[in-house]
């Protein structure tokens, strides 16, 4: 059995490691002869797939930044679309990446009509823009979505797509996370040491906007508490001097550990400062209070809000889950220096506000499914007949 896997970004690499991971897990157990070939990251091929390209570093988030991956992008596509035609899997499977994944769909629906589209997690456009057009080809490329939360599956019914929810695949990750005092062992850190957890980017373009106010932020805290000590995972190698350069500029006491430290990071933390994305929800499944940034290029936030009437509730993962703000968010403007600083001491020293926030995250849990996702998907694409 060959299954081709497109997806993009590191939450996407994330994501597809651990359906790569379950799919051979699954193929084992059932004696099925499995070949799994991708679009993603090094996250998916250690789990065994074989990359027909990497992803992982190409990804963007804004009008603006998409810019510079337009071509990249497209001479990727073009080049394993060929691939597919000539050795067409039997399934195609689609993780989010909503623009180059739309595509993608529309051309094996037209080129590789007898080739099965499973689409697992759905782009978050059905949120703020749920009568696009973008939703329409979705609904016309898809034969099954595999939902990660209810009102994704409930809307996507509504809209006749064949669907089954089987819960969120972080619940399957964060089981592997070790307690606040293993982590803080593994990372040699005093347990009554204050330590902020930073998490600014896993697209480049983020680490612009991101990396020097929290470092900004990270230099007025760090007068403000006596004991405090930052985190920062790189969440990719090719970061890593980018990241380096600017922490050194502000003369801060920031660790910086390799990206797959993430968790340990996270268990670890008593509070966390990061940019919009999978990451906020990381944080609040193993109840850590945070602060969630989203800053994106003037002219992008511009376009959206002026020419493009962008509207949506909330942008954290968390918020959305509960549509209601469990945890902060700072948009563009808002993003200043004293508000980051302002937030974070209450997260970090208002018992009160602590205490709600846990409480608001054991609520938006339950709303998430059960552990062992990524063995149900996996059961769903190997079970899966047209």
């Amino acid at each position: 059995m060959r299954i081709f896997i497109s997806t993009g970004e590191v939450s996407g690499d994330l994501q597809g490691s651990m359906l790569v991971e379950a799919l051979y897990q699954q193929a084992r157990s059932q004696s099925i002869p499995l070949e799994i070939l991708a679009l993603g990251g090094d996250l998916m091929a250690q789990a065994g797939a074989k990359l027909l390209g990497n992803t992982a570093a190409i990804g963007s988030i804004g009008i603006v930044e998409s810019l510079p991956f337009i071509i990249p992008t497209w001479l990727m596509q073009r080049r394993v679309k060929q691939y597919l035609r000539k050795n067409p899997p039997d399934i195609l499977i689609l993780v989010d990446y909503m623009g180059p994944n739309s595509a993608f769909g529309q051309y094996a629906r037209k080129h590789l009509p007898g080739v099965p589209i499973i689409y697992y997690i759905a782009p978050q456009s059905w949120v703020w823009s749920p009568n696009s057009k973008t939703i329409q080809q979705f609904a016309k490329i898809t034969d099954l979505l595999l939902a990660i939360f209810p009102e994704e599956a409930r809307f996507f019914a509504e809209k006749g797509v064949n669907v089954k929810w089987v819960g969120h695949p972080l619940l399957d990750r964060i089981t592997k996370a070790p307690s606040r005092e293993e982590a803080r062992i593994k990372l040699n850190i005093n347990l009554d040491q204050t330590i902020v957890a930073l998490f600014p980017a896993s697209r480049y373009q983020e680490l612009k906007y991101h990396l020097p106010l929290m470092c900004k932020a990270a230099q007025k805290l760090q007068k403000k508490v006596s004991n405090i000590h930052f985190l920062l995972p790189i969440s990719l190698s090719e970061y890593q001097e980018t990241i380096q350069t600017t922490v050194s500029s502000y003369q801060l006491p920031i660790t910086l550990l390799e990206g797959k430290r993430s968790l340990e990071v996270m268990a670890a933390a008593d509070f966390a400062i990061a940019k919009s994305g999978t990451v906020n929800l990381e944080l609040a499944l193993l109840k850590i209070p945070q602060l969630v940034l989203c800053l994106v290029n003037p002219l992008t936030m511009w376009i959206a809000r002026n020419i493009l009437k962008f509207s949506i509730p909330f942008m954290s993962p968390p918020n959305l889950v509960m549509m209601k703000e469990i945890v902060p968010e700072l948009l563009q403007e808002e993003a200043t220096t004293e508000r980051i600083v302002q937030e974070s001491l209450e997260l970090l020293f208002n018992a009160e506000r602590r205490q709600r926030t846990l409480a608001d995250y054991a609520q938006m849990s339950t709303m998430l499914g059960e552990s062992g996702v990524c063995n149900r998907v996996a059961t769903e694409i190997l079970r899966y007949k047209r």
